[in-house]
């Protein structure tokens, strides 16, 4: 374990939180994080995959990106994303994902950290596009337990594979940092 991931573990502890799984294996696949809540979601997540001695990319609206924040939002993980062209976000991320190395990337199937019913898609298009496996990652702030979670099988049916993953999240009766912002179906 690096110097690094020892602060990172350190500091999850010291936070009161508990690291459940270990980083995937995979060299690619996509980690969803809910329920998404509150900016600190970010830093839990950032201390919990570090601490596994893995990195995570995430997708962060432009607007965040400028100088010094967007320094380090880069050194974070963070990829900067034009949310006003979907289209053209979309296949940026997928042919990054077809890049030879390893790409993790964390999303927030929510796509805000206000309340929603109807979650984003757009991770169902670029795993299915690319070919890699999607993680039911959490971060519970009710017991303070965060993991990647269980691998889910994808279809060709996005909309009933989001009433199925909506499904499961529910049944762990998760807790946002500010629950009434997190809106299960």
């Amino acid at each position: 374990m690096t110097l690094w991931e020892k602060f990172c573990a350190g500091a999850l502890r010291l936070m009161g939180w508990t690291a459940v799984d270990d980083a995937v294996e995979s060299d690619k696949c996509i980690i969803l994080g809910v329920p998404h809540t509150s900016m600190w979601d970010f830093v839990v997540s950032y201390l919990y995959y570090r601490s596994k001695g893995e990195k995570a990319k995430c997708m962060i609206k432009k607007d965040f990106f400028f100088p010094p924040l967007g320094w380090l939002l880069r050194a974070l993980g963070g990829i900067p994303v034009d949310r006003t062209s979907p289209t053209n976000m979309l296949r940026s991320v997928i042919a990054e994902m077809q890049k030879p190395g390893r790409f993790h990337l964390a999303l927030a199937p929510e796509g805000t950290r206000k309340p929603v019913k109807n979650w984003k898609t757009g991770f169902h298009l670029i795993a299915r596009s690319a070919g890699i496996p999607v993680y039911l990652g959490y971060f519970d702030w009710g017991t303070k337990r965060i993991g990647r979670g269980q691998k889910v099988e994808l279809t060709d049916d996005a909309r009933a594979d989001m009433k199925r993953i909506q499904e499961i999240y529910e049944s762990m009766h998760l807790v946002g940092k500010h629950p009434d912002k997190y809106i299960t179906h």
